[in-house]
């Protein structure tokens, strides 16, 4: 073999050594992130318009509920409670221990502490004629799609266990005209 062939050869396996060096810190940064930090999350279905349409990308914030609960107004992603393989995006409208009084339009909250707030969501519209009660255990929440008349939500599921939330939309990325930070956040 030829010093020429040997060099070559040299340089063929520091390139692979290189290559998998690179794979495997890339990994060890990544792959963290991904499970513990931020994820991505595609928006699919009218259940938020007008917040978030189809096709919209969103990154999630996992970490933030590790350290603190969700709180009223957050948009949240989370696993289907009826089946975990599939994950929903709505929006934290009642806390544990909370009382949810559905009345047509108005949706009415009674808090822990007997406090009776009524929502005022400007970005909702709501045309049925219904009623329900729903009183939230310890570590339960009641999440609903701003499209109400499009959302499966807590009114027909029930209550959300906060064993299902992954997190809460941190970044809209996609369409570029839409680039937020904290998209659909809103301040009860």
């Amino acid at each position: 073999m030829s010093s020429e062939d040997q060099t070559k050869n040299k340089n063929n396996e520091w390139s692979l050594y290189e290559f998998l060096k690179f794979t495997v810190i890339t990994l060890l940064i990544i792959v963290p992130i991904r499970m513990y930090v931020a994820q991505p999350f595609v928006v699919s279905g009218a259940s938020m318009s007008p917040t978030f349409e189809t096709g919209q990308y969103l990154i999630v914030d996992q970490f933030s509920y590790r350290v603190s609960e969700p709180k009223r107004g957050d948009v949240i992603v989370f696993r289907f409670p009826k089946d975990p393989s599939k994950f929903f995006i709505k929006r934290v409208i009642a806390l544990p221990r909370e009382k949810v009084i559905i009345n047509g339009e108005e949706i009415k909250i009674i808090t822990k502490d007997g406090e009776e707030i009524i929502l005022d969501e400007p970005y909702v519209e709501l045309n049925k004629d219904s009623y329900s009660e729903t009183l939230l255990g310890y570590n339960e929440y009641f999440a609903m799609g701003d499209n109400r008349e499009a959302s499966l939500d807590s009114r027909v599921w029930g209550p959300l266990e906060e064993k299902y939330i992954i997190g809460k939309a941190f970044l809209r990325l996609l369409p570029f005209s839409q680039i937020d930070y904290l998209p659909g956040e809103f301040d009860f």
